[in-house]
């Protein structure tokens, strides 16, 4: 038996050497011996290093979809992020208006101003009218106005006057309080300030002063004569200032036709006291009252006529005239508006493309140039030869906005002045600023520049573009024989100026389209026949009376063509967000008729002219509007008055909210 001692690795080693032994004991020729017992199992052998790890199995299928959970919580509400900016305000729509003739006057006298300059007497509740053909005032009752539409608008003489004459000569007091006689012309306008009449007359030469004859009316709209005063030259227009304090009148100091005579232009000043002018006006001239507000200059810089001219043609005045024409002669007063507070007033200087700021306190004059309408923007027709409404933009054709009529407002404490920009040029014997874009080479040996002669080529040439009025005063500012530019007369459009004369707003090409839109081929037309399409190579439908007034809440604007005679009616509340709202035409162009009102008898058959029905074509040439609010409305509801001077009529309009 073994001891112990063989435990171990020593044990291991005796097993082997054993077997070893008894191993090679049996290698002999002889048999096998019998084989021998079982070792004992040895113990365990030692480790052995780790071996390198397997590669990676393949993934296993994925397992089902669990249930989905419960919500959780909602969180806590955010704050509130920064408002955001207000969006634009929306324009408002503008209000629609009914317009009807509620009345007519006719004096039956046709192409001599027999109904030209219209004002309204409250007391006798009564219209007043200029008739120039017979130098007399009428006095037209509207106490039985009905309010509903006459019958025939275009024929109706439902209203009937009474005149009202004035003397052929009056005395008047000079500078120094002495009495002198005028001899008196042709009356020009009228204005009524409670129950005193003003008239403007010019004298009986029309280059040299004009008188203002002043009536106080009756209940029965009769005037009793007060006084007269001395005016300018060609006192055009009378008004007076809101408070009644003043009278103002615009002399418009016209030269004769061959200019040996040309008076300068001015505006007289007349006080007014308990209804009681002054004896003697004072005079703003365009001389030495004149004032500039630039701080850039001193007044040495603007102490002569010369000097003047040159500051204002530089800013855009308009200056026309033959040799030795001066700033003063050359600006001719037209026409008038007051601002609400009596403090400023506006004086439109037509030919010259100018509007006049009056100070009313210090008695000057600042003379502020309108600039020009660019038609490269806007559309006009410029050929009477097609007969059609055909409209085109003409790069480098401007419009003179050349203002007749004005009127004014109040907007946010500020006043705006409208104007109806009619246009004018100055054509006279003895000079003459006014050709057919066609007629410049031959009657002035000008070119028109590469851009204008390929529009000028464009449009049919001759009969186009050709026909168009231009001035010669104006567009070949190198004077070097080509005109860069070309300027015709009028806007052909109604314009909103701010108190500086500065541009807001301008109805661009609408009197146009509008009207050749409703009237078709008859847009355009003279007032001297129905032939339509012939106006539009002068100054279109020439824009020439205005006015304002408010119904309900709204201001509105009436414009009244002179030639073909539409009335257009834009909403100004806002002088910065205006719209159109209504046109009317009281015309009829399927009447047939000619007359010619530069003839001393403008019906005169032995000139071919043709009368016969001219009665039944309707309001013939607009030249003045009078609104009447309701307030003063002898039916109550607000009324227009528009004197038509070619057909001698005053028509009464209805002017109400639908």
């Amino acid at each position: 038996m073994l001891t112990s001692k063989f435990s171990g690795q020593g044990f291991k080693v005796g097993l082997l050497s054993l077997a070893l032994s008894l191993a090679l004991t049996g290698c002999g020729d002889s048999d096998d011996g019998v084989d021998g017992l079982a070792g004992i199992e040895g113990s365990q052998g030692l480790v052995g290093e780790a071996g390198d790890n397997g590669v990676d199995g393949t993934n296993g299928t994925d397992g089902v979809n669990g249930s989905a959970g419960t919500d959780g919580v909602n969180g806590v509400d955010g704050t509130n992020g920064v408002d955001g900016l207000n969006g634009v305000d929306g324009k408002s729509i503008p209000t629609a208006l009914s317009i009807e003739v509620v009345g007519r006057f006719a004096t039956g006298i046709y192409g001599k101003s027999a109904a030209e300059i219209v004002q309204f007497h409250k007391t006798s509740n009564s219209a007043f009218s200029v008739n120039a053909a017979d130098n007399k005032i009428e006095v037209i009752n509207l106490t039985n106005l009905p309010t509903t539409q006459v019958g025939s608008p275009v024929s109706d003489e439902s209203l009937s006057s009474s005149a009202f004459t004035f003397p052929s000569s009056v005395t008047v007091k000079d500078g120094a309080g002495v009495d002198k006689t005028m001899q008196l012309g042709a009356v020009n306008s009228i204005a009524i300030k409670d129950d005193l009449l003003a008239l403007a007359v010019e004298g009986s030469v029309k280059q040299e002063n004009g008188a203002i004859l002043f009536y106080s009316l009756s209940a029965l709209g009769e005037g009793t004569f007060i006084k007269a005063v001395e005016a300018g030259a060609l006192p055009d227009m009378v008004t007076f200032t809101q408070d009644g304090l003043k009278v103002l009148v615009a002399n418009e100091g016209e030269p004769n036709t061959d200019y040996s005579n040309d008076p300068e232009g001015s505006i007289t000043v007349i006080a007014v006291t308990d209804a009681m002018p002054a004896d003697v006006a004072t005079t703003i001239n365009m001389t030495t009252d004149m004032v500039f507000s630039d701080d850039n200059l001193d007044s040495d810089d603007y102490d002569t006529d010369e000097k003047r001219m040159e500051l204002l043609a530089k800013s855009g005045v308009k200056f026309a005239g033959p040799a030795g024409n001066t700033a003063a002669k050359d600006l001719e007063p037209e026409y008038i508006t007051v601002s609400a507070d009596s403090k400023m007033a506006y004086v439109s200087l037509q030919e010259n493309n100018a509007i006049g700021i009056i100070n009313l306190d210090d008695l000057t004059i600042e003379v502020k140039a309108l600039g020009y309408k660019d038609w490269g923007k806007y559309q006009l027709d410029f050929s009477n030869t097609d007969e059609v409404p055909s409209f085109k933009s003409v790069q480098g054709l401007y419009g003179l906005y050349q203002p007749d009529t004005l009127a004014s407002y109040t907007w946010n404490g500020s006043t705006f002045i409208i104007s109806a920009n009619e246009g004018d040029s100055r054509d006279y014997d003895a000079y003459t600023e006014e050709y057919r874009i066609k007629d410049l080479e031959d009657d002035l040996g000008k070119t028109l520049s590469t851009e204008l002669q390929m529009q000028y080529d464009e449009t049919g040439g001759k009969d186009y573009l050709g026909r168009l009025k231009v001035t010669a005063a104006l567009g070949d500012a190198d004077d070097d024989g080509e005109f860069e530019k070309l300027f015709t007369y009028g806007a052909r459009s109604f314009s909103i100026w701010d108190q500086n004369a500065n541009l807001v707003f301008d109805s661009g090409d609408d009197f146009g389209k509008i009207s050749s839109a409703i009237l078709g081929n008859n847009f355009n037309a003279a007032h001297t026949e129905n032939k339509g399409d012939n106006r539009s190579d002068d100054k279109g439908g020439e824009p020439e009376a205005i006015e304002v007034g408010e119904i309900g809440d709204r201001t509105y604007a009436f414009i009244a063509q002179e030639r073909a005679g539409d009335l257009f009616v834009y909403d100004i509340t806002n002088p910065f967000n205006t719209a159109f709202v209504a046109h009317y035409n009281n015309r009829d162009f399927t009447v047939d008729f000619e007359l010619d009102d530069g003839l001393t008898e403008p019906c005169d058959p032995a000139e071919g002219m043709d009368c016969t029905d001219v009665n039944m074509a309707g309001d013939l040439g607009p030249e003045s509007i009078k609104f009447i609010s309701a307030e003063n409305s002898p039916t109550a509801n607000p009324l227009l008055i528009i004197g038509n001077e070619v057909s001698g009529t005053v028509t009464v309009y209805q002017v109400t909210e639908k």
